[in-house]
């Protein structure tokens, strides 16, 4: 039960669905409320698509590229950390929005749902990682179907932020999106302290 805890709670976090809602405010700026619905959900669907295909594929890229769990358990463990520092100073980067370019380029589409809406904010970097950490791991089929229900849930809370991002905003503001962005960053940074330790730990005994 702890297990599936701790993966809800990266999973959550990671994708921060709250901290979503102001980006897909400013991305849709201007669009017609059944657009913006369209493109939420297209967007979300194609990022579950795409965190799905890395879930099952994980543990064989990791074998085709000749890295051990225990290595990219500290490798993802470092990159989820960067991701930490971005949120608890409430900063935007490449790990967890688009770069400057990046937005200018999506500006100028018709329909983000696919960039950057799916990839990088929903499906970035940090949740690529955490669903591969999740997979790569031997778990017992009953488990597995656990995270896979874990995983839809969070993208489901992420899809309902994305419908609700201008009544959140109203709601929060700037400034409550912003702390409890913090707050997530500083259990993020925990977490992946733990992944570092987990995979040094693993690397050592073998």
């Amino acid at each position: 039960m702890n297990s599936l805890l701790h993966i809800f709670a990266a999973l959550f976090v990671v994708l921060d669905p709250i901290g979503l809602a102001p980006m897909f405010t400013a991305l849709t700026r201007g669009v017609a409320a059944d657009v913006q619905r369209r493109i939420a959900i297209k967007g979300t669907v194609l990022a579950a698509v795409i965190l799905l295909v890395f879930f099952f594929s994980g543990d064989l890229l990791l074998r085709s590229l000749g890295v051990s769990l225990a290595a990219f358990r500290v490798a993802g463990g470092v990159l989820l950390f960067l991701l930490a520092i971005d949120m608890v100073f409430a900063r935007q980067s490449g790990l967890r929005s688009t770069t400057e370019r990046e937005q200018q380029e999506a500006e100028h589409r018709q329909d983000v749902s696919v960039f950057p809406l799916a990839f990088p904010l929903i499906a970035g970097p940090g949740a690529l990682t955490t669903v591969i950490l999740m997979a790569a791991t031997d778990h017992p089929p009953v488990f597995v179907m656990w995270m896979l229900v874990i995983l839809l849930a969070v993208l489901t809370l992420t899809l309902i932020s994305l419908l609700t991002a201008a009544r959140l905003m109203r709601f929060l503001g700037e400034t409550g999106t912003n702390v409890i962005s913090r707050v997530l960053g500083m259990v993020l940074a925990a977490l992946a302290v733990q992944f570092i330790m987990d995979g040094l730990k693993a690397g050592f005994l073998n």
